[in-house]
């Protein structure tokens, strides 16, 4: 446990000890991580990493004082929206990333059912494989959180979604893709079962938005899932996932600015005058915003088109191979750039384990269940490894059945 120094540091030790800590962190940037970090190369990361300094200091909670940040959020919003289905009547805020996004959905649909119906035991209804952070959202904002059923092509069961709508629901939830199997949610029977209700529909867009409005451009037939949806309110994207921007970027686009304006919190009740927050955090940095703005720019329609195709072309490759092994099943073929596989035979093949032997030769992969599986999270670098990845794979399997290993499941996030 280190104690503040009586005596400052040098700059240079400081920063050699900061590359010392991190000696065993995963290197992202070599296409060998399949998890929680996205790289575009060397040139878009030196144009996030230096719009964030440049602006790192600079306050978002007062736009006032930072014009500059009104501006750059605005034209985030602005070239994003098209991706999302978003028109004329479209609003939306920036957020530090996909939990805060969500977060802010349900606590604006909370606030408006409240004010609008005078709903006093709200609850959401979501299939189980709609993101941990709605839980969170539904803990912190004391909203029911009520879990559906999924198929067996691991989309939401609308049938199932339908029977537990009560007067006191708020918001129904569909994904695009949902995390744990990559496949899309049937949005527009989600969306029209919310409109006949009367509730309002979220879509977690948080991993496909950039991707799925790259792949329809470049021709693939993608089921509906944004703003263009009828029914649909709301729609999250982080810009830190497949925008390739900096940590701490995220959007949430609502229909209208009607909707939009339950998200904000305001108040005057202490002695600083009014104040008013459109998220969770007061103050936050300027540097993802401006890193966000700086990569949209740089990157340009091009750029991401480019970067879509060679994540696709690796997902498919890497689908393909899975699907065609003796050893492994495919959990869902993936409608975007995520792939979850497991044993053809649990009993005989660990596949945690074969995360440990992956592990060993320099991937990573992260774990989950139910039931036991390895997931992929496939971005533009690994049009380069992925070759590389399925020969280790196999070498992996066939260690793993000779030896009978076993390993843990591991988990998504701590609290350490």
């Amino acid at each position: 446990m280190k104690t503040l120094p009586i005596k400052g540091i040098p700059a240079p030790q400081v920063f050699e000890d900061l590359e010392t800590l991190r000696k065993n962190d995963v290197d992202w940037r070599n296409g060998r991580v399949f998890s929680l970090a996205y790289y575009a190369g060397a040139e878009a990361i030196a144009v996030a990493e230096d719009a964030y300094r440049r602006f790192s200091g600079e306050n978002a909670l007062s736009t006032d004082a930072f014009p500059s940040l009104r501006i750059m959020q605005s034209d985030v919003l602005s070239m994003v929206g098209p991706w999302l289905g978003s028109d004329s009547e479209s609003a939306g805020f920036m957020t530090s990333g996909g939990t805060e996004s969500i977060l802010m959905v349900v606590k604006a649909a909370r606030d408006q059912f409240v004010a609008t119906k005078g709903v006093t035991n709200p609850n959401i209804v979501l299939p189980t494989s709609a993101h941990a952070a709605f839980e969170k959202a539904c803990h912190y904002f004391g909203v029911e959180s009520r879990r559906s059923a999924v198929g067996p092509d691991w989309r939401a069961d609308i049938e199932a979604m339908e029977r537990l709508i009560d007067n006191n629901t708020i918001l129904l939830v569909a994904s695009a893709p949902q995390y744990p199997q990559g496949v899309i949610d049937d949005v527009t029977s989600i969306a029209a079962l919310a409109s006949q209700n009367g509730l309002n529909c979220h879509v977690d867009a948080c991993m496909g938005g950039v991707t799925l409005a790259y792949l329809e451009k470049l021709g693939h037939a993608i089921r509906p899932w944004n703003l263009r949806v009828p029914g649909v309110t709301s729609i999250s994207v982080d810009l830190h996932k497949y925008g390739y921007t900096s940590k701490g970027a995220s959007i949430v686009m609502y229909r209208n600015k009607q909707l939009r304006s339950h998200q904000g919190f305001f108040t005057d009740n202490w002695l600083g005058g009014m104040y008013g927050s459109s998220g969770v955090l007061g103050t936050k940095s300027g540097g993802a915003i401006a890193s966000a703005w700086a990569v949209l720019c740089h990157l340009g329609d091009d750029g991401y088109t480019k970067l879509t195709e060679h994540a696709r072309q690796a997902t498919e490759k890497l689908a393909d191979h899975i699907t065609g092994h003796e050893h492994l099943v495919l959990r869902g073929y993936p409608d975007s750039t995520l792939i979850s596989f497991g044993a053809a035979d649990p009993s005989a093949l660990n596949v945690f384990a074969v995360a440990d032997e992956l592990r060993a030769q320099g991937w990573y992969v992260d774990r989950q269940t139910p039931p036991d599986s390895l997931h992929c999270t496939v971005s533009a670098v690994h049009h380069n490894t992925i070759d590389d990845f399925m020969v280790d794979l196999d070498r992996s399997i066939s260690t793993v059945l000779s030896t009978r290993l076993s390993g843990d499941v591991g988990a998504y996030g701590n609290l350490e």
